[in-house]
């Protein structure tokens, strides 16, 4: 008989079988479905914005656990009244990355919190999740403010700015207005001069002792519309331009306060953690020294500029 070469069919929806759940999860093979351990929870919240973390998650093989947070199937949940918006692009709560924001505008509604476990994890393995309200009512989308300069491509900084939306200046300008009590909800560095956006990364101070990751430039470090201003930030050169030049920022307050200016990598922020108002970040030459401190004035705002591409902050440990 001639030889037949074996056939290399799809397996059949019949033919996939669960894995041995003792079997680690990166043991699997081809062909095979591994059983997660799945749990869901409806959570109800009053009308506010609130910050949901996850605590001391351990993380295990493949990244479990894992948590995600969703509207509700159906319309009990009142799944209309509820905006969530994550702190990683992938929606995932996990791998020490873990919160979100979630706006209820009409309480109380539900959000549906669902986790996931490896097959292999203990009940003490469970992640621990803790809700904290920001604000006691749901805060509205910011409003039309006064009327901006039209889109400008040159702009190296962009922020979010609360009434007034996205807004964008020339790096080592000042982003925002001093006096104005008008807080930052986010912002982006994307410089094309001195240094590029490849040498260059910050992070958010969300709370005290509480930053963002790091962020790397040109991707945006924050929030749009969730009424949630930054208290400060934190940024740093890096590889040959850090070698190079020394980098300081300085930053002003809605309480009136003035910070700085600092030195990379250390935080600007306001010893009260007023809302951030307005900042300023310069590059000298190595050993050119400190800059002098020159607040924004109220007479040069920022340009309205469209959106660059999100990247939503993660909450971690200050490093």
């Amino acid at each position: 008989m001639p030889d037949v070469a074996p056939s290399r069919a799809q397996p059949r929806a019949a033919d996939v079988k669960p894995s041995d759940p003792k079997r680690p999860a990166g043991a699997a093979t081809q062909g095979r479905v591994t059983e997660l351990k799945v749990s869901g929870h409806l959570m109800t919240l009053d009308a506010g914005l609130f910050c949901v973390v996850l605590t001391a998650p351990i993380v295990g093989p493949g990244g479990l656990p894992g948590v995600r947070l969703s509207r509700p199937p159906g319309t009990i949940g009142r799944p209309d009244s509820v905006e969530i918006s994550t702190f990683r692009e992938d929606g995932w709560l996990g791998d020490g990355e873990g919160a979100a924001l979630v706006r209820i505008a009409d309480g109380p509604a539900r959000i549906l919190v669902t986790i996931y476990q490896a097959p292999e994890a203990t009940p003490d393995q469970a992640p621990r999740l803790q809700v904290l309200r920001l604000t006691g009512d749901a805060a509205a989308a910011p409003a039309q403010g006064r009327p901006t300069q039209a889109a400008t491509p040159e702009a190296e900084v962009v922020a979010h700015v609360q009434r007034m939306g996205d807004v964008g200046v020339k790096f080592g300008e000042w982003m925002g207005t001093r006096g104005s009590r008008l807080w930052i909800e986010g912002f982006g560095i994307a410089p094309r001069e001195t240094i590029s956006a490849s040498d260059i990364e910050y992070q958010a101070v969300l709370g005290r002792d509480w930053l963002s990751p790091w962020v790397e430039g040109g991707k945006f470090c924050g929030s749009r519309g969730m009424a949630l201003p930054l208290l400060g930030l934190t940024v740093r050169l890096k590889g040959a331009a850090a070698a190079a030049n020394d980098l300081f920022y300085a930053a002003t307050f809605v309480d009136g306060s003035a910070v700085g200016p600092v030195p990379a990598g250390e935080p600007c922020q306001a010893e009260s953690l007023a809302a951030l108002e307005a900042f300023q970040i310069e590059v000298r030459p190595k050993g050119a020294g400190r800059p002098p401190v020159a607040p924004p004035t109220a007479g040069a705002p920022p340009r309205k500029v469209g959106r660059p591409k999100a990247a939503l902050p993660k909450r971690t440990q200050r490093s």
